[in-house]
């Protein structure tokens, strides 16, 4: 039976139903894309049942110092159905004695917490609907705090807890997990971004770092994090709030261009005692203008996914782990990566930060792994961002802004530019005002005006929603072909300083335009240009991992390539004067689309269309 507030008891008795506003539980549910957000939390009822069982083995993770590791469950029902399902807590103890009340004059919620994972209880166990028996594997990460798993009866829609396991935690929760390497402000400095559990006042965070050969040497860190109060609306400061531990970011200096280095990630304790990470290596980036081979990745809008299987039947981000596995597979052949924009798709549920921290791991932590801003990431009501939705799930920006570092001047204004060799990147932040006469604006000329062609002849735009062309069916409708208001301001300057390429996520599929201005073609070339594009190719490249986008079926001149299923783009600088890009499946890891540019410094110079001021007799 449903238990009122009156019959509140401490510990597992005390779970009821949640008492959440509808209108928001809704309103984050119709954006279909985050899987925790079906689970109707707010209806959960006290059931449990001394005849169902579920135990979780081993008890202790992470002995050997992994930070993530498979767990087994076996589990019990005497009254099993095709419906019931179970959820991962983390911390262990989701009872109503870990709620806080917002308002003294309103007592706690009972279920707090939404699970950080979830699967259903006939997954590998078909027999379990006929015998009441069944077991499952999870595979759980570090993050910070025990777990719990709960068997609930009833579905995702009306959950009925019925039994509670046992807590399992890693050795060490506390542990320094997850780098993330970006470029620094400077050309010859990186950036390590990790999380801990670890605040200042427990420990002094830094990284040990150096050539193989040479001396070792220490950087300290900064540390950040932040409070429920932090967000701006539910689910992430109601059922998705999940303390993020403690964000720490160290600035290796003064590197030597293209040299390999080792580093650790290390915290000192209050007592003199350390505590470290594995260790790691990347490769400082090229001086700029440096003449070698520079192997770029972007992409848009991968999401997280579970390599257990869980949370599949939102048949939601299917890509990610394939588009995952193929840059770790050719990750010696990749020097930089960019994901434009839609991280994770945690939509307020704050535990799927690490999740994804944890997948990308093995990427983030070799190659300098810097992204956008996008929708998901942003977006919220009355905090500034240019759409007024709910895209970010209440998170509007404060778990990208500290999760990741950009080299931006002011990280709540998500643009910046950085310089990979012969590459000059130009990142924008769709989510706040683009057009002309705004303060993005003004940065974005400034970005592309300041580039030395000559040294850097690569000139590269980015962004997370469409700002140039795409065929997609939404944007079809609304006749823009574009974000509404997309280019109209900024096509000028892409033109008058020849950008070479545009690429934006959003829009979940690839697709690649002709050199193209004021929607005609410049260039009636497909796949080998030589000499003055005179104009910008743009590309959508959002097939990280997220659901699919339909194409419309309207055929314009300037679509030269369309694919709808999920893949990346890769660009390769040979030198000054040959550019190779590729589009890859995340299926495969092949290419299905290519163009090579071929052309000499006097091509950049050559004027085109609105590229070069008119003169007159007197110039």
């Amino acid at each position: 039976m449903r238990m009122g507030r009156g019959m509140r008891v401490v510990g597992w008795a005390s779970l009821a139903a949640l008492a959440l506003v509808a209108s928001l539980v809704e309103r984050v549910r119709s954006h279909g894309d985050q899987p925790l957000a079906r689970i109707a939390v707010h209806e959960t009822v006290f059931a449990l049942d001394g005849r169902a069982s579920i135990k979780a083995s081993p008890s202790v993770l992470g002995a050997t110092g992994q930070n993530t590791e498979w767990l087994s469950l076996e589990y019990g029902s005497p009254n099993p159905s095709v419906d019931d399902w179970i959820g991962v807590f983390s911390p262990a103890n989701f009872s109503a004695s870990t709620c806080s009340p917002e308002n003294p004059k309103v007592l706690p919620p009972d279920l707090c917490s939404a699970p950080i994972k979830y699967q259903y209880a006939n997954y590998s166990s078909p027999a379990y609907i006929s015998t009441g028996k069944g077991s499952l594997k999870f595979q759980l990460i570090n993050q910070r705090s025990d777990f719990s798993f709960a068997l609930f009866s009833g579905g995702i829609l009306n959950p009925k807890l019925v039994a509670v396991s046992n807590a399992v935690a890693f050795a060490n929760p506390k542990a320094p997990v997850y780098p993330r390497l970006a470029q620094g402000k400077e050309w010859n400095e990186m950036t390590v971004t990790w999380t801990s559990g670890y605040g200042i006042a427990e420990a002094e965070p830094f990284v040990e770092w150096g050539p193989q050969s040479g001396g070792k040497m220490r950087s300290p860190a900064g540390t950040l994090t932040f409070d429920r109060s932090s967000m701006c609306g539910a689910p992430a400061r109601t059922v998705g709030w999940r303390d993020p531990g403690f964000i720490h970011t160290s600035f290796l200096k003064e590197l030597w261009p293209n040299s390999v280095y080792y580093y650790q990630l290390g915290h000192r304790l209050l007592n003199g005692s350390y505590i470290w990470s594995q260790k790691y290596r990347f490769r400082a980036s090229p001086y700029p203008g440096q003449s070698s081979l520079q192997r770029v990745v972007i992409f848009g809008d991968m999401g997280k996914d579970e390599a257990d299987g869980s949370n599949e039947y939102n048949n939601f981000q299917r890509g990610s782990l394939n588009t995952t596995y193929q840059l770790v597979k050719d990750l010696k052949n990749i020097d930089i990566v960019f994901h434009i924009g839609d991280i994770c798709y945690a939509n307020g549920y704050i535990s799927q930060w690490d999740q994804f921290t944890a997948q990308v791991e093995p990427i983030a932590s070799s190659v300098p792994y810097m992204i956008a801003s996008g929708n998901h990431e942003r977006d919220w009501p009355g905090t500034g961002s240019f759409y007024e939705n709910t895209d970010s799930g209440g998170e509007c920006g404060v778990l990208a802004e500290t999760m990741f570092y950009v080299p931006a001047e002011n990280g709540a204004k998500f643009w910046y530019s950085t310089d990979y060799g012969m590459f000059r990147f130009c990142i924008a932040d769709t989510e706040h005002d683009w057009r002309e006469g705004t303060e993005q604006y003004e940065f974005i000329e400034h970005c592309l005006a300041s580039v030395d062609r000559q040294k850097q002849p690569w000139l590269i735009f980015l962004a997370h929603r469409v700002l140039g062309y795409s065929s997609a069916d939404f944007y079809a409708v609304e006749g823009s072909f574009e974000e509404p208001m997309g280019r109209e301001s900024l096509q000028k300057l892409w033109q008058k300083y020849k950008v070479d390429i545009a690429v934006y996520g959003h829009v979940h599929n690839y697709e690649r335009t002709c050199p193209i201005y004021q929607n005609v073609c410049t260039n009636e070339e497909k796949n080998y240009y030589k000499g003055t594009l005179n104009g910008t190719i743009h590309v959508v490249a959002g097939g990280g991992g997220a659901s699919l986008a339909e194409f419309t079926t309207l055929r314009t001149k300037w679509s030269l390539f369309r694919d709808y299923d999920y893949g990346f783009v890769k660009l390769t600088a040979f030198d000054h004067s040959n550019l190779l890009f590729e589009y890859k499946k995340s299926s495969d890891g092949k290419v299905y689309d290519s163009f090579r540019i071929s052309r000499d410094y006097r091509d950049i110079l050559a004027c085109t269309v609105d590229s070069c001021p008119s003169t007159t007799l007197a110039s």
